[in-house]
């Protein structure tokens, strides 16, 4: 039988988190903005399990209720997640998150056979999971070859007082205000998330870089 690879190439910004825990982006180009390749944030965090980490990718932000009611992943688009465990800004590792007909299929953690702008699907998917519909009252996770995994709408966890800051640009203000005002209060976005022990991220050091690419099918 014969292995058919597809291929993808970056459309969405990468958003690097070299050395933190957290980046975030809700503010792109017209040309993706409030489409399903806009990637808002990414998050690296450890688990309640203190062996393992917690990855989130965050797309399609600022949804209303109405609005999330009716989003869904784009089955031409595959978010990866890229690991550099060595500290030379190129990804050793990858997780790649594919939707197909309601179901995101995870791949990896897995050495990619091609890096940068270009990738293809990287070998059988480690772990499946049907995406949560905004509907449901509780969230649907599948923990599969030491991976867990959720898909679906999530509020958006976001936090940031935009109009307070668009007055600190003007020169109207010299600071945030404290409490601030959440500007993405109400909102939501479209949530990939993968735990994994941290023994599979493939470092010596405890340290590494984590950033994620939404990547159209070519």
């Amino acid at each position: 039988m014969k292995t058919r690879k597809i291929l993808f190439a970056i459309l969405g910004a990468g958003l690097l988190t070299a050395g933190l825990v957290y980046a975030a982006d809700h503010a792109d180009t017209p040309a993706i903005t409030g489409k399903t390749t806009d990637i808002t944030d990414v998050y690296a965090f450890q688990a309640q399990t203190s062996s393992n980490m917690v990855l989130v990718v965050n797309t399609q932000g600022l949804l209303t209720p109405a609005a999330t009611a009716s989003a869904v992943f784009d089955n031409n688009t595959m978010i990866e997640v890229n690991i550099d465990n060595n500290n030379d800004n190129v990804e050793d590792l990858v997780i790649q998150c594919v939707f197909n007909n309601g179901t995101m299929y995870v791949y990896g953690p897995i050495k990619p056979s091609m890096t940068g702008s270009k990738s293809v699907v990287e070998g059988a998917a480690t772990a499946s999971v049907a995406v949560t519909p905004y509907s449901a009252t509780a969230p649907i996770t599948a923990t599969q070859n030491s991976l867990t995994v959720f898909a679906g709408p999530r509020d958006d966890p976001f936090f940031f007082d935009l109009d307070q800051f668009k007055k600190i640009l003007a020169g109207t203000a010299s600071s945030f205000n404290n409490p601030g005002n959440d500007s993405f209060k109400g909102t939501n976005v479209m949530s990939i998330v993968v735990e994994l022990p941290k023994s599979m991220l493939g470092t010596t050091n405890g340290k590494v870089n984590i950033w994620a690419e939404a990547k159209r099918k070519i």
